[in-house]
Parts: structure tokens; sequence; C-alpha cells
């Protein structure tokens, strides 16, 4: 039978080689199911990454769909690399969301250049929190940061929902679930007349190059990276495990609660059950396709943005089903999964009767 065993000295060149391999195989899939569809593969392929780009209109909702993809992902990137596995980062995104938009709405009918600072501030507190109640159980309780940061996230989607639709939800909104729309203060404004771009892209433009030197250039990142790779070697050194879990998880709070106020104050204009197509579910695939380096989280967080633009205009113009673009995103996670595991892993002929008795040496040990 064949197993799987670890390779001595996995290749570096084919670990930066995987992503555009899981791409290629992402694309090889979706042409035989569009195909299987009864759509022309190439046709599809157009719609999805060239047509969106054809127009100032498309690039501008590329960058604006990128933007809380990469700093969400530089963010969880931070943890990944020490081992800290936060996969609630859509439910910090909604506390962020939530926090500046209560700034917002408290504050309507005020003006002042202090508001939207403020949204911001509230926004990576709410954020930081929800990070950091999970930090909390797994240094205190061993709780599976995995399960705690996911299950919060349904947590922050109930509160949400409460939210708009009670204390919070529009007196002049015929009763859909929404907040008021913002004022002017508390919104950020467009870079481009006429384009829903907004100068809430400058902070992901600041903090990639900050994230870049913290990677590089930090002792604390190295510390993160050691407790990661090897704990019993971080243990002996000195460093502390607690605190690269606080970190790791705290940073990514921060970081998506950061990108939920910007949504809200941004694009949305208010605090809605929508708010989030995924985006936090998003970044994780975002932050592997990258391979966790700040810069090429960016390429990968503007190809995920295409294929967000990419599935709406094919939803229109090729009636296409909604759920076209969480399916590329699956595949490309599935594929580079795969391409991870033989980056790591080969193939080895083992005899079934050794295998058996190996297994068995295992279970009595």
């Amino acid at each position: 039978m064949q197993i799987l065993e670890p390779r001595g000295n996995p290749s570096q060149l084919m670990r930066w080689l995987a992503p555009p391999l899981a791409i290629m195989l992402t694309l090889l899939a979706a042409a035989a199911i569009f195909a299987l569809l009864g759509k022309s593969p190439l046709q599809a392929f157009y719609v999805f990454f060239i047509e969106p780009l054809e127009y100032a209109n498309g690039w501008s909702e590329l960058l604006l769909k990128a933007s809380p993809l990469i700093l969400i992902a530089q963010g969880l990137a931070l943890g990944f690399r020490a081992r800290v596995y936060n996969i609630g980062a859509e439910g910090q995104f909604l506390l962020g969301a939530i926090c500046a938009s209560g700034v917002a709405i408290y504050t309507d009918g005020m003006t002042g250049w202090w508001i939207l600072p403020a949204m911001v501030l509230a926004g990576a507190i709410g954020g930081g929190l929800w990070g950091a109640l999970p930090a909390w159980l797994k240094t205190h309780y061993n709780a599976e940061e995995t399960l705690t940061t996911l299950m919060l996230g349904y947590v922050a989607s109930y509160l949400l929902s409460w939210l708009v639709g009670g204390p919070w939800r529009d007196p002049a909104g015929t009763n859909f679930p929404q907040s008021i729309l913002f004022s002017e203060p508390a919104m950020f404004a467009p870079v481009f007349e006429g384009l829903r771009l907004n100068s809430s892209v400058f902070i992901t433009a600041l903090a990639v190059p900050l994230f870049w030197l913290f990677v590089s250039k930090s002792f604390m990142a190295y510390q993160l990276a050691v407790g990661g790779e090897a704990p019993a070697a971080a243990r002996y050194a000195g460093f502390s495990a607690r605190r690269t879990v606080w970190v790791s998880l705290i940073v990514s709070g921060v970081t998506a609660g950061i990108a939920g106020a910007a949504e809200a104050a941004g694009p949305v204009g208010q605090l809605t059950l929508s708010l989030s197509p995924g985006y936090g579910f998003a970044a994780i695939i975002v932050a592997w396709v990258g391979r966790l380096h700040p810069v090429g989280i960016v390429l990968s967080g503007l190809l995920l943005a295409l294929i967000y633009i990419g599935g709406e205009a094919a939803q229109v113009s090729m009636q296409l089903p909604s759920a076209i673009s969480w399916l590329f995103q699956g595949m490309l996670l599935f594929f580079l999964l795969g391409a991870d595991a033989f980056v790591d892993f080969r193939l080895k002929r083992r005899p079934l009767k050794l295998w058996l008795k190996d297994r068995a040496k295992e279970q009595e040990a």
C-alpha cells in the first residue's frame, strides 16, 4: 500500500511554486465545471478575470475588495507562522464593525475630525478583545483556538443580528435590519469622484510595509516563528509560549477589527446583516496562498478580490450561481493544501502486513 513519508529536506523552491500550481489546477477544474454546465470555459475566464478590469470602476472595486482581505490576512499570517490558528477573523471583523458603528450612531449629528479616527480605534479595540478572549481560554484552559475563534464568530453574527433588528435599527428603515446611514464625518472620503474606492485603502497600504518590517526585522517576530516551528527550543531559549498566543490572536483580531470598521465607514455606510461577504474566511486562503509573506499576501488578496468581482459579473452575464466564487475559493484552498502535502511528504510503497504491524505497536504504546 502507499503511505505518506515525511521528506528529510522539503524543497523551498517547490514550496513557493505550490501556489501557482494550485491556481493552475483550480483553473483546469473550473474549466471542466463550466463545460459540464454548458458554458464556454474561455468565455467564463474572460468574464471572471478580464472583463472586470476593462473599466476604471472595475479597478476601483478590485482595490476596494482586496483591501480588507489583505489587511485581515496580514494579521492572520502572523499567528499562522507561530502555529496559532485563528479561524474566527470573520467574527473579529464583525465586532470591529459593530464597535465602530456604535461610535457613528451615538455621534450622529456631531461634527469633528475625531469621529472617524475614534471609529477606527473602536474597531481595533473590538476586534482585539474578540481575539483576546480565545487567547485567554487557550492560555488558562488549553482550549483549542481553532474552535473558540470559530464559535465566537457565530456569537458576533448573532450580536450583529440583535443590534440591527433591535436597539440600533433605523426607525426610518421600514423595519429592515439595518442601522441609520452614517453622517459624513463618520465616513471615509472617496479617493476618486464617481468611484466607490475610499481612503480606507491607505490603512492597508500602510499596514503592508509595517508588517514586512516587523516580520523581517523584529526580534519578537523571530520569537513567534521559533515558538511555532520548535516549541521545545523556544522554551529552552526562554521564549514565552503564552505571549506567543496572546500576541498572535490580539494582533490578528486588531487587523480584522480595523477592516470591519473600514467596511462599515466606507462602501457600506451603515451597519447591516450583509456587511461582510465572508472576508474573514477568505482571508485565511489569502494568507496561505501568499505563503504567509506580506508581499505574497498582497498578490493573493488581489487574486481573491478579482474572483469576487468576477463571480458577480458571471452571475449577471452568464447566469451562473452566486456560489461560484466560493467554489473557486474552495478549490484553490483544496489544491494548495494538496500541493503543500506533497512538498512535505512523499508517497512510499509499504507492504500492508508491515503497516498493520506498525499500527498495532503504536496502539500498544
